[in-house]
């Protein structure tokens, strides 16, 4: 069975955009080379991606032709290389082909598409996209939330979730502190539908 990580990159707010468009490219992140070594770690660990359209998008213009610009640094080719050869699924009402090792999931029955690949995959499966979490852990399938916390309070912004029904209950599984403060603290999310 298959573990969903909602993994994301926070202020101290948990909010994931300053501003609408940002994209995980905000000002605000402290993302030097031993962090992003350490993403790229967790990333190549990950059995298959799953991302929403708008994370997709930005993804794919930018990390397949970064895996071959000499102009970056090893470790941003490095995480290129990760992102444009695993599996991903792409899951888009919009969208009917993706390329990059992605298959398409779409359509009113989506979640349970995924909940079936949850239930047939050996391993984590990255979760990109606060829409697509936000769904997940609605539908309890959301099992864990890697986040790597930069030390800034943004104030406004996209929050980490669209929205809670409900108070979210967590247990941590893992804590660290990586250069410029930036911390990392993985939670296993309560109430997740059991594996098996």
């Amino acid at each position: 069975m298959g573990r969903f990580v909602y993994w994301m990159n926070v202020s101290l707010d948990l909010r994931i955009e300053a501003t609408a468009g940002e994209n995980g490219g905000g000002s605000w992140l402290r993302i030097g080379e031993a962090l992003h070594r350490e993403f790229n770690a967790r990333a190549r660990a990950l059995s298959l991606g799953v991302e929403g359209r708008v994370i997709y998008e930005v993804m794919e213009r930018y990390w397949p032709a970064a895996r071959h610009d000499e102009s970056l640094s090893d470790v941003l080719r490095e995480y290129g290389e990760i992102w444009t050869d695993m599996p991903k699924v792409l899951v888009s009402r919009t969208r009917r082909s993706a390329d990059h090792h992605t298959r398409v999931v779409g359509g009113d029955d989506a979640i349970a598409q995924l909940a079936a690949l949850r239930a047939s995959t050996e391993g984590d499966i990255g979760v990109g996209g606060a829409n697509l979490a936000t769904q997940l852990l609605e539908a309890h399938l959301l099992d864990e939330l890697m986040l790597f916390t930069h030390p800034v309070v943004l104030g406004a912004g996209r929050p980490l979730f669209d929205r809670l029904a409900e108070p979210l209950q967590l247990d941590l599984l893992e804590q660290a502190t990586y250069e410029d403060d930036v911390t990392l603290h993985r939670y296993a999310v309560r109430g997740a539908q059991p594996m098996g």
